[in-house]
């Protein structure tokens, strides 16, 4: 029986490795760091001293 969980534990985490390396969306690249130059020009304050 443990070999069998081993087993199952081990096709598991290959399958895991195996669909990651298949799927190329990272969505961790695609988030929203901030505000940009266009939004900063437009809310740019007038009266800086």
């Amino acid at each position: 029986m443990p070999l069998a969980r081993f087993m199952l534990s081990f096709i598991t985490r290959c399958h895991g490795l195996i669909a990651g390396l298949g799927n190329p969306y990272r969505p961790e690249q695609h988030y929203m760091r901030g505000p940009g130059p266009k939004w900063h020009a437009k809310h740019q304050l007038h009266g800086r001293a």
